[in-house]
């Protein structure tokens, strides 16, 4: 037997039950029950190593271990393997380890293959199904070169044993004929068996004896494995076991009591009009109203005595607004609502309530922007933001008879403005009072105070400083925003076995006075 196949046993303790060997040699003949069969250098394909279980007499009822990894060479495919903790896979473990069990023998699937002159089947292409521990080898030139087997057994272990190096044929598993050239047999699962020749018994100790004790002797081990050294494999393996090699208890962990989104922004202009509640029937809302060219109000005039009073008469007109739906829809499946965490539904319905707020408040926003009057045109500074408000404000109260009280800032102008600093350096709206009277405008919060009017701020505004209708200077009188309660409505699709479920209500962002509404312009 060439020494490299066998070599001394690196660990026997409590927590190692692995047996590892040459699985198959290449260009080596093995007589099998399919006669005389030689597997070509790179013949086998191995997928997934822990795919692949170690069964005991080639018994597909019998399992009693499973592949770790498979290192392959030139001349062989070296295996190593983990013994269940099963009583079967302790036997097969202590037999193995007294050389009563010996041979590691695969079965594989043959792809193509192909007749030598001698009877001899010379596969060429084959995948790896399983591997057996089995009494009778085939392959005299491969060996299992080390066992290590549990504290408990290794105690049973008092002697050797002179291995019989007699060769018996193997178990073979006919599958599908599968011509690969006229003169080709039928594809078939073949099973190759080997001897093993063990060095030595198993030794008991409590920890690995691993040369590895530091980085350095990591690194060095490390190459030698990577240069086909087996034992400086086995020691990286052993130095190298972590969470990346115990996965099943390391399991991922999903946290349904927190759930992340970027949706909760609410409605700022919404919150900065005046509110009102939508009636309860039609699709048309008209409003009496007497700020139009064309309506006269009632006069009042100094009126002598016997003369008589002053008699201009009212004259009004409609403005009619038109009753918005908004709705959205999701389809959920049977399982998910039966299956799922409980936390989805509430996570769902959140989800939806606040893409209605969204949706509405952008239509408030577009109604601001379509019905509003444009300000003064004044630069994108501090001294012009100063500007806008304070000329802004007082056209309101001119144009309406209404103070404005609230001012709708996109992210970019609120940014802007925290940035605002006085002719020292020192920041006007972010500072604490008393050390300013301007206002305070802070980055923890959506809502501040601009030379004393309630800022809101909103992402559905435009978000660059400086753009016309960035910013809103508003009288809460001169916008209304009509709306109904929000429903949900649900349909079960039997054809599907899902539900369609919605979230729907209906508004009317009514801009009832134009001149309360002053949309920022810039130069």
């Amino acid at each position: 037997m060439n020494l490299q196949f066998s070599s001394p046993i690196e660990a026997s303790d409590a927590g190692r039950r692995i047996i590892s060997g040459i699985v198959v040699p290449f260009g080596t003949v093995g007589n099998t029950s399919a006669g005389p069969v030689v597997f070509e250098a790179g013949s086998i394909s191995i997928g997934d190593p822990t795919k692949i279980k170690l069964l005991a007499q080639h018994s597909q009822t019998d399992p009693i271990g499973r592949a770790m990894s498979f290192q392959e060479s030139a001349t062989e495919i070296r295996g190593q393997f983990k013994v269940s903790a099963s009583q079967k896979g302790s036997d097969y473990l202590v037999m193995a380890s007294e050389d009563l069990i010996s041979g590691l023998s695969v079965g594989v699937e043959v792809i193509a293959s192909k007749p030598g002159k001698d009877g001899t089947l010379y596969v060429q292409r084959a995948t790896l199904k399983e591997v057996s521990l089995v009494e009778s080898p085939a392959f005299t030139q491969a060996v299992v070169t080390n066992v290590a087997a549990s504290e408990s057994e290794a105690d049973l272990h008092t002697s050797e044993e002179t291995q019989s190096t007699t060769e018996s044929e193997a178990i073979v598993e006919t599958q599908a004929p599968e011509a690969v050239t006229p003169e080709a047999p039928a594809a078939e699962t073949v099973e190759a068996s080997r001897p093993t020749v063990k060095a030595s018994s198993p030794y008991i100790t409590s920890t690995v004896r691993s040369p590895i004790q530091n980085m350095g002797g990591y690194a060095l081990h490390s190459i030698k494995a990577k240069l086909g050294d087996e034992e400086s494999a086995l020691y990286v393996k052993a130095a190298a076991d972590s969470m990346t090699t115990n996965t099943g208890f390391n399991p991922t962990q999903y946290l349904s009591s927190i759930f992340v989104s970027n949706t909760n922004f609410g409605r700022p202009a919404v919150d900065a009009c005046g509110r009102a509640a939508l009636p309860t029937s039609g699709l048309t809302i008209n409003i009496p109203s007497l700020i139009t060219p064309t309506d006269t109000a009632p006069t009042v005039a100094v009126t002598a005595e016997s003369a008589a009073p002053s008699n201009t008469g009212m004259t009004s007109e409609y403005l009619s607004y038109t009753v918005s739906k908004y709705a959205g829809q999701q389809t959920i499946s049977l399982e998910l609502i039966e299956r799922s965490d409980p936390v989805f539904m509430d996570q769902l319905m959140i989800q939806l309530e606040r893409a209605y707020l969204k949706a509405t408040d952008a239509a408030v926003i577009a109604a601001l922007i379509s019905s509003g009057t444009a300000a003064t045109a004044t630069a994108a500074t501090s001294a012009g933001l100063i500007s806008y408000l304070s000329t802004e404000a007082a056209a309101t109260y001119a144009g309406t008879s209404y103070f404005a009280k609230n001012v709708i800032l996109g992210t970019g102008t609120w940014a802007a403005t925290m940035g605002y600093v006085d002719s020292t350096g020192r920041p006007i709206y972010n500072a604490s009072q008393p050390w300013n009277a301007a206002g305070n405008m802070g980055n923890s919060s959506i809502k501040g105070n601009l030379l004393g009017l309630d800022a809101y701020v909103d992402v559905n505004a435009v978000a660059t400083n400086g753009a016309d209708n960035s910013a809103f200077v508003i009288a809460p009188e001169a916008v209304t925003v009509f709306e109904s309660a929000t429903a949900m409505f649900s349909v079960n699709v039997v054809s599907s076995m899902s539900v369609n479920l919605a979230i729907y209500g209906y508004m009317v962002p009514a801009v009832l006075q134009p001149k309360g509404v002053r949309k920022y312009k810039t130069v």
